[in-house]
């Protein structure tokens, strides 16, 4: 979530609003409540821990990225379960983030949050001493559900305690930066801890800071609740969270060695039905729980549309090249995560000329051209593998970044700007929805992708026994361990053929974000072909 709409997100109902729908144009502030705290409280303070609760959670989307080759040596994953410890986090937090915020509307928003905070730091403690990949399952999700409560409220505390519009709009401005510098710094501080310290250390480094954060958020962040709270539809949140869960794992299972059996089979076909199910369900309901009556609109549907290829094809290209600067590049894992900066500031600067792009050549062409620009970039790095040097890669880096900068806030500015004043909230939980949903989603089918090229690479070398040669090719985590018993010549010679079987698994999954991004770029000038405002 590199980039969002600051005006969408503080009217965002999904991220629990402080006031019940108002008519077009008028925007008033959520009247005080008996239990709320004086408005005189230390409103910077609060800023500042929420703050640094966005920052957190924002490190922990991308602080892993750096860290899967070392705790793949030690836990040995197969290949769908470290999928599944990448990416359950941000899925989590797609599953999760409107029921929360309803929650945080009926129970009061600082509850909610401290109680996010509470559950942010248990699990980051959990993660760090996980023995196996179930149990680090287990607490990236504890830890997504954690983020889930804290993003769900926060916007809404800072609506309550920032009365002046003007103070407003610079505090959601700093709440939406930490995120991004946290998502930015992901790499290089895992990179930093990892090579350090053991693996565990990127979650660990979360505890003492969330200590301070809830000692602190627990004396100054003031009450609040929504006087006309959206019912809360457990049937609907039931079936998005089962039905995510099902079609996810069944995608995962692909990539196991043992391919897709009856039973995963069966798990992703009755996910996929769920997912079905609850979409007819919200078109039945007066009050659903996400409105896909937005979608009818074409700029609508563009702006989602793009978020979800290109953010998720985004924080899949951090995964991919994170693993194949190591893996296939002989990296170490500061060097990794320092390599990867470029992508950031790009997008960063991306981000903040992107409203100029759409202004000058409209929102069509400027995100379709974005989204061919961060393909082509994908596509270079396709041809060029592991003959590419730094500065090529450096470069493809910009590029790449850059355009996914102008795609995720043109299409925020579409999302939130398309709808009526009083519906902006609605727009913004299916923005937010979109980029968390993209990243876990578009990570486990490239991860997939990966997995499987990688497995039909590697070619039985004669000097393995059965069991080695199948841990070898289930996994590039399991070479180290298998190594160890081998001859120095053949060690080496193992070393090499795992990494450019992994180097051509790397491009294969490139090659598929490539062409995602290439049918979003269509797609996206197709929606918007008619609209007159988006040239």
């Amino acid at each position: 979530m590199t980039t969002r709409c600051p005006e969408a997100e503080e009217q965002n109902p999904a991220i629990a609003p402080t006031e019940p729908p108002a008519p077009p144009g008028i925007d008033e502030p959520t009247p005080p409540e008996p239990n709320a705290r004086p408005r005189t409280a230390p409103r910077w303070l609060v800023l500042a821990v929420l703050c640094t609760s966005l920052l957190l959670t924002g490190l922990d989307l991308t602080v892993l990225h750096v860290a899967v080759p070392s705790l793949a040596r030690d836990l040995s994953p197969s290949a769908p379960a470290l999928l599944w410890i990448v990416d359950v986090y941000s899925l989590t937090v797609a599953a999760l983030l409107v029921t929360c915020g309803t929650l945080a509307d009926r129970v009061g928003r600082r509850r909610v949050v401290i109680a996010g905070f509470a559950v942010f730091g248990l699990a980051s403690l959990a993660a760090a001493f996980a023995d196996n990949a179930p149990q680090l399952i287990a607490a990236r999700a504890a830890l997504g559900a954690g983020t889930a409560l804290i993003m769900a409220a926060t916007v809404a505390i800072i609506r309550n305690v920032f009365d002046d519009a003007r103070e407003r709009t610079i505090a959601i401005g700093l709440w939406t930066a930490a995120h991004s510098v946290g998502t930015t710094l992901g790499p290089l501080v895992g990179g930093a801890l990892v090579e350090n310290f053991h693996w565990g250390a990127v979650f660990l480094v979360n505890v003492p800071i969330v200590a301070v954060v809830l000692v602190v958020g627990v004396r100054v962040i003031p009450e609040s609740r929504d006087p006309v709270p959206r019912r809360w539809d457990l049937p609907s949140a039931l079936l998005s969270m089962c039905g995510l869960g099902g079609f996810v794992y069944g995608l995962k299972q692909i990539a196991d060695p043992s391919g897709l059996t009856p039973a995963s089979a069966v798990v992703g076909l009755a996910g996929s039905a769920l997912l079905v199910w609850f979409g007819v369900r919200q078109r039945r309901l007066r009050h659903p729980l996400l409105d896909l009556g937005l979608f009818r609109d074409r700029r609508f549907s563009a702006g989602a549309l793009a978020i979800f290829g290109c953010f998720g094809t985004y924080v899949a290209t951090l995964f991919l090249l994170t693993q194949w600067l190591q893996q296939a590049g002989g990296h170490s894992p500061l060097q990794a995560g320092a390599a990867v900066v470029p992508l950031a500031a790009a997008n960063a600067l991306g981000a903040a000329l992107a409203p100029w792009g759409s202004n000058r050549w409209g929102h069509r062409r400027a995100m379709a051209a974005a989204l061919v620009a961060f393909a082509s970039a994908l596509v270079v790095f396709v041809v060029a593998g592991n003959s590419a040097g730094y500065p090529l890669i450096a470069g493809m880096l910009v590029v790449a970044g850059f355009g996914a900068g102008v795609v995720m806030t043109a299409g925020s500015d579409l999302t939130t700007g398309t709808v009526s004043p009083h519906r902006a909230g609605e727009a913004a939980a299916v923005q937010e929805t979109s980029f968390e949903l993209s990243a876990g989603v578009t990570v486990a089918v490239l991860g997939s992708v990966l997995a499987i090229s990688y497995r039909f690479a590697v070619p039985p070398p004669p000097y393995l026994g059965p069991v080695d040669a199948a841990s070898v090719g289930e996994s590039v985590g399991a070479v180290a361990d298998v190594r160890r018993h081998l001859s120095p010549e053949h060690a080496a010679d193992l070393q090499v053929l795992t990494a450019n079987a992994f180097d051509h698994g790397v491009r294969v999954a490139s090659a598929a974000g490539a062409a995602v991004l290439l049918v979003t770029a269509i797609a996206t000038a197709v929606l918007l072909r008619t609209s007159r405002t988006s040239g």
